[in-house]
């Protein structure tokens, strides 16, 4: 298997994700993943496309990742960790799309515009 780089986005965090056969070891930026991703909600939105191909400890996963919080950067190890192993074996991706993970989260923070407090929100409004 040849390591190529994935990339996964969401938000402004941009993930690289490097897929290698291996027994399930996931590092994220040089540090395990447990000590990473401190909330089990995050560590199992990460995990999901290894649960649904039925890969768990298959690979090994090294992850770097940047920008954004917490969540952000788990959905875009999540794509990243989708795109590769629709790499190692197409026959995923059936499965892959049918939960999601191929899809890149267009979201992302409005703007603040000038003369307003925050995006969305107007100062009050004062007739007289």
């Amino acid at each position: 298997m040849v390591d190529r780089i994935f990339i996964g986005r969401r938000k402004t965090s941009v993930a690289r994700v490097i897929l290698k056969n291996g027994n399930g070891k996931i590092t994220v930026n040089g540090k395990e993943f447990e000590k990473a991703f401190p909330l089990l909600v995050s560590r199992e939105d990460i995990t999901k496309p290894f649960d649904v191909t039925e890969t768990k400890g298959k690979y090994d996963v090294y992850v770097t990742v940047k920008g954004g919080g917490s969540t952000g950067q788990a959905q875009a190890i999540r794509l990243g960790i989708a795109r590769a192993l629709i790499d190692t074996n197409p026959e995923f991706r059936p499965a892959l799309k049918i939960e999601g993970f191929l899809t890149r989260d267009p979201r992302m923070v409005e703007r603040k515009k000038y003369g307003q407090p925050k995006a969305r929100k107007r100062f009050q409004f004062s007739k007289r």
